[in-house]
């Protein structure tokens, strides 16, 4: 899923790190070698 909003929030299922959007730039969030998985939209 590709980043779209600034404020969007993002989980990695397999540690559970979580990423808070602050510049929308396009592209793929990825950790541990897997898509982060959106868990919010954005502002």
């Amino acid at each position: 899923m590709n980043v779209e909003l600034e404020g969007e929030i993002y989980h990695c299922e397999t540690c559970g790190n979580e990423v808070e959007v602050l510049i929308a730039g396009g592209g793929v969030l990825m950790c541990c070698g897997h898509e982060m998985v959106l868990t919010e939209s954005g502002l």
